[in-house]
């Protein structure tokens, strides 16, 4: 898990409005101003949201409203991004990989809370709060002495610290006044306690209500299948919305025959045309033109001139020489006669061309008829091949078949008996949520969390029994300086909820964190402790000079070191198994100068094993980090 982006407006401790973008490794988050900014706060705020506007506190000073977001990528390493109106309402968004545009996840408090649980992989809020935040009213030294501690209500006073904590508690100024605050807190608490046990309740609900929803969703992949297949068989062409004939496919079947018989009465009728080509001639010399013609007339004319000739003037046997006209006139009529034949056959062979081209055209518009709607299937259909117009006009016929079997798909889930109790089961938890919420509104449009309440309660009463107690001798009976009372031992909190976290027992979480946790707390107090051990409880001794030391008994400052110790000793083991951001605010403002690139050297070894994130305007702090972020 890491956090990508967060982006702020009109929220207090940082800028008035900005976007930062947050990278891998240890980062240095500068505030605007000298007040540190409240960002694990407002983390807790953006991921752990209740509902009820609680988060107005963020609002800067001055304005009406505010908005904060934080973008990350969770474990499932989708990116999500969760929107907040401060005081107001909240949405979950998450971004579509393949458009990267986000998609509405929630914008429902309780149901968000129980996705991010479960499918993004935020822990609970307290081990969130306890192992992941670090702020400077967490560390030992700023919370009350053991003495202290007994005069809060230990059923009210909380299991583990919170980051609202404060460092220490003043007696109160008037008393009667702080009595009167007492009962209208103890007022409130009724009140909150009564609201705390409704949106437990929603909680619940919404739990179940999510899982019986996803129980639901089961058949939307059915349905959204349902509706592309009937569209698509909406649109699935056919020969009616095309206009072509109901036949189109018997007749794409006859094609290949049909386009076989063109070619064939083609190749036929081109044969018979040759054969007529050959026996006619394509065209007559003209008679005029024929020598033979002109010189049988010539020989004729010659032949009766001379019997005419010589017949008269010598002899009558010379008058038989025309006889021989005869021939010589037949042979030029038998050339005229041939070429009035050969004129006829000529004018036979242009008849019959124009039968031939008749036939031609019979054949053409016989296979246009039939061809024509194949081609217009083909172009209708965008295809190349006619074998692909079949499987295009039956496409209709399949998309039908799977529509029917997505349909009977979908009536068997609908009739399964866990499908139909989770139906039914869905309407009576949204009644109940509807009842409770409506109740909820009754209660109020804000009430402030229960243990905020008993967290103020407690300060208050030991503000009331500071004032009223007697003060505490300066010295001893003996004479001697009275010893200071021991600090609270973090360990035990801190152990419980990493035994949660790498959901074990407090025993076997010591030993897999104690090698390391000497490391960093012999390096951070200059060996001057040799070792840490823990009981069987959590409770925690420090080894000094060969003695076991209540780490209570340790000075202030030794105590903070070895809860920083410990705090990052299960931040770096935790992070083998699951990596969540390391959230740190200014706490080091006690700590030696000399000891601080020690800590920066130690913040940048986490940095290469997840995400730490420094709230800090020390400049030795930035100048060690792998990188700066204005806020």
């Amino acid at each position: 898990m890491q956090f990508v982006e967060v982006a702020v407006q009109n929220v207090r401790g940082f800028s008035p409005a900005g976007r930062s973008a947050l990278k891998a490794g240890y980062l240095v988050l500068k505030p605007p101003g000298a007040e540190v900014s409240p960002f694990a706060g407002l983390l807790l705020a953006l991921l752990y949201s209740d509902g009820r506007g609680g988060d107005v506190s963020f609002v800067a000073p001055g304005a009406k409203s505010g908005k904060a977001a934080l973008t990350f990528q969770g474990v499932d390493g989708v990116t999500y991004r969760v929107l907040r109106e401060l005081g107001g309402s909240g949405t979950l968004h998450r971004v579509n990989k393949a458009t990267q545009q986000p998609e509405l996840v929630s914008s429902d408090a309780s149901e968000t809370n129980q996705f991010l649980r479960g499918q993004v992989g935020l822990p609970p809020r307290t081990a969130f709060e306890q192992i992941y935040c670090l702020q400077l009213g967490q560390l030992p030294s700023r919370r009350p002495r053991k003495a202290t501690a007994k005069a809060v209500d230990p059923k009210t006073s909380g299991k583990f610290p919170s980051l609202a904590s404060a460092s220490a508690v003043a007696p109160a100024e008037d008393i009667h006044a702080a009595e009167a605050k007492v009962r209208a807190l103890e007022e409130e608490l009724v009140s909150a306690r009564d609201v705390d046990a409704l949106q437990f309740k929603v909680d619940g609900l919404s739990s179940q209500l999510f899982d019986t929803d996803q129980r639901l969703k089961g058949t939307e992949g059915i349905k959204a299948a349902i509706h592309e297949a009937e569209n698509a068989w909406r649109a699935a062409p056919t020969p009616q919305t095309l206009g072509l004939p109901q036949d189109i496919l018997q007749r794409v079947q006859r094609y290949p025959k049909a386009l076989a018989k063109r070619d064939d009465a083609l190749a036929r009728l081109g044969a018979d045309r040759d054969a007529d080509a050959a026996e006619v001639p394509a065209s007559v010399e003209p008679l005029t033109s024929n020598q033979g013609f002109w010189a049988g007339i010539a020989v004729g004319v010659l032949f009766l001139g001379l019997g005419l000739g010589l017949g008269l003037g010598v002899d009558s046997l010379f008058r038989y020489l025309a006889l021989l006209d005869i021939p010589a006139f037949g042979f030029s009529a038998f050339l005229a006669l041939r070429y009035v034949d050969e004129l006829q056959q000529t004018s036979k062979r242009g008849s019959k061309e124009g039968r031939f081209d008749a036939r031609e055209k019979k054949i053409l518009e016989e296979f246009e008829a039939e061809a024509a709607p194949v081609r217009m299937a083909q172009k209708a259909l965008g295809v190349e091949s006619l074998d692909e117009i079949p499987a295009a006009l039956e496409r209709k016929e399949l998309l039908a078949a799977r529509v029917v079997e997505l349909k009977d798909q979908l009536a068997a889930v609908e009739a399964d008996p866990e499908f139909v109790a989770a139906s039914t089961q869905r309407q009576a938890l949204k009644d109940q949520m509807d009842a409770l919420n409506a109740e909820l509104t009754r209660k109020g449009s804000y009430v402030r969390d229960m243990r905020e309440v008993e967290r103020e309660l407690a300060r208050v009463k030991e503000s009331i029994a500071l004032a009223k107690a007697p003060p505490a001798p300066a010295t001893a009976p003996d004479g001697t300086a009275a010893p200071a009372e021991p600090l609270e031992d973090p360990s035990p909190a801190l152990l419980s909820q990493a035994a949660d976290v790498f959901t074990t027992d407090v025993l076997s979480v010591q030993g897999l964190l104690k090698e390391r946790c000497v490391q960093y707390l012999t390096a951070l107090t200059d060996r001057r402790y040799q070792g840490v051990e823990w009981d069987k409880e959590g409770r925690a001794f420090a080894l000094m000079g060969g003695r076991r030391v209540p780490v209570g008994e340790l000075p202030p400052k030794d105590l903070d070191l070895y809860y920083l110790a410990l705090r990052m000793t299960v931040v770096e083991k935790a992070s083998a198994r699951v990596k969540r951001p390391f959230i740190l605010e200014d706490v080091f403002v006690g700590v030696d100068e000399v000891k601080l690139p020690l800590i920066a050297r130690m913040l940048k070894h986490l940095g290469t094993l997840t995400q730490v994130l420094h709230v800090t305007p020390h400049p030795g702090f930035a100048q060690m980090s792998d990188g700066t972020v204005n806020v």
